[in-house]
């Protein structure tokens, strides 16, 4: 399980929230069988969109995606997430690994490239807000920091890491957002700049002092105070996410609708029946000849297909 901490600094005049997100980005890698640079990239993706989706939601039933649409070899990267705390995501080719970058680092930025960023906000009533930025680095971290900056027009620093045992499981993962509010002092500025200088990622802090001392650190001088501490519900001060998909078996069935009777009678007879498997997370669904059969067929089935 992860967990994201909420607070304000300096006053109110800054907002922060950070997440930890190990255990997710963890279970990515094993459902998607990612390769290290893909672990990364899509840990980094999934920790961001958790950051977004709590600035940016006004409901609990909203929910965010973000594409990274790059040239790189990942061949992109989806995620989503909700303000229950649940994240999904994929990247569309789970091997890509490109050289180190010469400091011995993952070259997530090379394994993405430069392309676009769609944000898709689904609102409570169901519209769906569209918008899309230029990919200008693809570390992701930057690229989300730029979305801020246009969609909200508030300065933000955006922090981001995943740390990779060799070609093994994830040691750590998370991220922090800090964004400078309306009539911030300018001395609070200039003491935040100080405190991030040189700080690209977040995985050395998190290592040395956990999610809520990583905050203090890069908070230092600055009076942060959480403020979930007493929220109802929230006794450890803290939101819990998780790793959860919208599959099931029901939707993998909806999938096979639009096939053709005859499609459907040569899965049957090449496969035994059919297997559906969920891009976002990998699940696989053994489909039975019997449950084949007797789907309805076409438009006007009265079968609703759901969104994914």
């Amino acid at each position: 399980m992860g967990r994201l901490i909420r607070g304000l600094a300096a006053e109110g005049n800054l907002r922060v929230l950070a997440v930890e997100t190990t255990d997710i980005a963890e279970e990515a890698r094993e459902r998607h069988q990612l390769s290290p640079t893909a672990t990364a990239a899509l840990g980094r993706a999934m920790s961001g969109v958790l950051l977004l989706t709590f600035l940016l939601s006004k409901t609990p039933k909203e929910r965010i995606s973000l594409q990274f649409i790059g040239d790189g070899p990942l061949g992109g990267a989806v995620v989503e997430a909700a303000p229950d705390g649940f994240v999904r995501g994929y990247v569309k080719n789970p091997q890509a690994n490109p050289p180190l970058r010469p400091d011995g680092k993952l070259d997530v930025g090379a394994a993405i490239g430069k392309g676009e960023l769609r944000v898709d906000r689904l609102l409570s009533n169901e519209e769906i807000y569209q918008s899309s930025i230029e990919l200008v680095s693809g570390e992701v971290a930057e690229d989300l920091a730029r979305y801020l900056w246009q969609s909200e027009q508030i300065p933000s620093a955006v922090l981001l890491g995943v740390r990779v045992h060799g070609q093994g499981k994830v040691q750590v993962a998370g991220g922090v957002a800090v964004q400078v509010l309306p009539g911030c002092p300018e001395e609070v500025i200039e003491r935040l700049e100080r405190n991030l200088q040189g700080r690209t990622g977040i995985t050395d802090l998190l290592l040395e002092k956990g999610l809520n001392g990583a905050v203090e650190a890069l908070l230092e001088g600055l009076g942060y105070d959480p403020t979930d501490l007493s929220a109802v519900g929230f006794r450890e001060g803290y939101i819990p996410l998780a790793f959860r998909c919208r599959c099931s078996r029901e939707r993998a069935l909806n999938a096979l609708v639009y096939f053709s009777p005859e499609e459907r009678e040569e899965m049957i007879e090449q496969d035994g029946g059919a297997e559906v498997q969920c891009h976002w997370c990998a699940e696989k669904y053994q489909i039975t000849p019997e449950e084949i059969r007797s789907l309805p067929w076409g438009e006007g089935s009265g079968r609703e297909v759901p969104k994914a």
